[in-house]
């Protein structure tokens, strides 16, 4: 049976959006795998329930799901490990949300005033609970199978080049980087990657030409699916070898 990989790009907590994509796939076979490239939280209001989604849909599928760790995902290890303000803090890192999803309440008001409670939870990560901790740390940094290497954010240039994954000492840069020498000049394997926004990617480097401006970005050696999930976009996932592309239907326009 034909092997296929489908690559899925950041969630950030729409639910709906990742049932909606599910939806759109094909059949997945036990000969299929598939990826996540990590942000499940924060933004979105239903991070619960997509966490829930990704870690029992390994025992629902034929397919073999790889979940992998994004930065975001990174950002709130570090809050319950030693706390870190300046993630948390940022109401564009949608952190609140991730919080009120958990606790089972309301989403805030734009204008609706954060509580000491609420900071307190949030500037320790208290709400999270412990197998979700656990499963968080367990999230490898990168998978690699004949078609590519998948990664949260891309890959670092080192002395004598970008570097595979496995050779990259300070992990976190798989998950955090923005390097436009990345976009601009990789070469080799094929990397499929999230977390920059495909609108602020170069766009004379990409050879995808869609009738919309937000939609993936494709490099030489490179395919960004990273289409603002959980921000007011939607949800993207790449079919390999073939390069099929599903979406998520867009904010506005059914199906």
């Amino acid at each position: 049976m034909t092997r296929r990989t489908f690559a899925i790009g950041d969630i950030h907590g729409d639910i709906d959006a990742l049932l909606d994509l599910m939806g759109r796939l094909p059949s997945l076979t036990g000969s299929d795998t598939l990826v996540f490239l990590g942000d499940y939280v924060d933004r979105g209001p239903r991070s619960a329930e997509v966490v829930s989604y990704v870690r029992e849909l390994a025992f629902e599928t034929p397919a073999k799901v790889v979940a992998l760790r994004g930065n975001h995902e990174d950002g709130w290890l570090r809050v319950v490990d030693r706390g870190w303000p300046e993630f948390i803090l940022p109401a564009a890192n949608g952190c609140r949300a991730t919080l009120r999803s958990y606790l089972g309440e309301p989403q805030p008001g734009e204008d609706e005033t954060l509580s000491d409670v609420e900071l307190k939870q949030l500037l320790t990560g208290s709400f999270l609970p412990e197998d979700v901790i656990t499963w968080m740390r367990g999230l490898p940094y990168y998978y690699e199978d004949e078609f590519a290497i998948y990664v949260h954010a891309g890959l670092p240039k080192g002395p004598e080049g970008f570097q595979h994954p496995s050779e990259v000492k300070v992990k976190l840069a798989l998950l955090w980087l923005r390097d436009k020498e990345f976009f601009k000049s990789y070469e080799g394997k094929l990397v499929v990657f999230g977390h920059t926004a495909t609108k602020y990617l170069p766009p004379e480097l990409s050879t995808y030409t869609p009738e919309d401006p937000e939609d993936i970005w494709a490099g030489p050696c490179a395919i960004g699916i990273d289409t603002r999930c959980g921000k007011g976009g939607y949800l993207t996932a790449i079919e390999l070898p073939a390069m099929s592309i599903y979406e998520s239907a867009k904010p506005g326009r059914a199906g």
